[in-house]
């Protein structure tokens, strides 16, 4: 197998006209090996240019990593709502969603898109946003990991970079099912400006989160939430922190790299005990405020998503796209659900001989 850095557009083109099987890689990572029916790894790693307008648009290389994103963005105050992992691919995660700590009040990293720019299957780049290739910027929008061509550009409506408090607790807790049964009451309806994620791995419990709200605000809300728990939570907060470096303060506290790991998104509590490590991911606020067939990305409708070793009988029954988990029975249905047939005809249009494919792929 073959790994080819390409530097250009004109790079990706000439790899695509050549005919050899590949799949592209953002200079990020994936929860599986997507390698193995290609014949080329195609590196974008080198297309990591980033610039803002004065209207707040950043064009974005796709072989740009979050960190350095975040970094760029910072130092001319604009921001986007993504991941915490500084060595996560702009082009994955936003293909795929995208979840973050602001992404309640701002919604998915793919929400915040308004144009790409794409090598097609024949070779052709075309640039697609509402007006131009719309149902391919529609697929591309929570769908389009290496399934209909290769985004070499991505083009976001920034925010203005917040001031944030930090919020974090770590301790050993006498009621860990207490805690994570307070937390799926609580947690998905809290209001817009905080989020607050949870990990539960025997008795220890981790709790991580961002307001954009003051510190006593969020200390009253934090509140409420340990008087649901029954228990005395030792949270920590620091107050006017920038969303970059609450960013990178959180790095550590990305998913792990596994195959043995099974995701699934909730639109009630789980039911069962807790088994070996669990984490829970807030979703609600401005993630639900998106029509399911506005983007590909069709879980519109769901409280958490549950990182776990183990299934639940009452899990929706949908699965985040950007953890993607080769034991699933129907792992199209499962990533994208009632937008799955618009996806295979938009395939149809884009890549009807099936060049750009893998395990799983629409």
């Amino acid at each position: 197998m073959e790994l080819l850095h390409c530097r250009s557009v004109a790079d990706v083109v000439a790899a695509v006209k050549s005919g050899r099987r590949l799949v592209p890689r953002g200079g990020g990572h994936c929860f599986v090996d997507r390698t193995s029916a290609a014949d080329v790894v195609l590196d974008l790693s080198g297309l990591h240019t980033i610039a803002v307008a004065h209207d707040g648009v950043a064009t974005i290389g796709a072989g740009a990593l979050l960190g350095q994103v975040y970094g760029e963005l910072h130092n001319v105050g604009r921001a986007l709502p993504a991941g915490c992992g500084p060595t996560v691919g702009i082009a994955g995660l936003t293909l795929g969603g995208g979840i973050g700590l602001v992404g309640r009040k701002y919604g998915l990293t793919c929400d915040r898109l308004v144009g790409a720019q794409v090598v097609l299957a024949d070779g052709s780049v075309v640039e697609c946003d509402a007006d131009r290739e719309p149902d391919l910027f529609w697929a591309l929008r929570g769908a389009g990991g290496g399934q209909f061509g290769v985004v070499t550009e991505f083009r976001f409506k920034t925010i203005a970079e917040p001031m944030m408090t930090r919020i974090a607790a770590d301790w050993a807790a006498p009621n860990p099912m207490e805690i994570a049964q307070a937390w799926q009451v609580w947690a998905p309806d809290a209001p817009d400006d905080l989020t607050l994620n949870l990990t539960v791995d025997g008795a220890q419990a981790v709790l991580i989160g961002a307001s954009l709200l003051p510190l006593e605000p969020t200390r009253a809300l934090l509140a409420e939430f340990t008087s649901l728990a029954g228990t005395a939570v030792p949270f920590v907060l620091h107050a006017d922190v920038p969303l970059s470096e609450v960013k990178a303060s959180f790095a550590d506290a990305t998913p792990s790299e596994t195959a043995e790991m099974h995701s699934e998104f909730f639109d009630q509590p789980l039911t069962g005990e807790l088994a070996g490590r669990m984490a829970f991911t807030a979703m609600g606020g401005a993630y639900n405020r998106v029509a399911t067939d506005a983007t590909a990305f069709a879980h519109r409708n769901e409280r958490f998503l549950l990182e776990s070793p183990a299934a639940y009988a009452n899990g929706s029954g949908h699965v985040y796209p950007n953890f993607p988990d080769l034991t699933l029975a129907d792992g199209p249905t499962a990533y994208h659900g009632v937008n799955l047939a618009r996806l295979r005809a938009v395939k149809q249009v884009y890549d009807p001989d099936r060049f750009f494919d893998f395990p799983q792929a629409v």
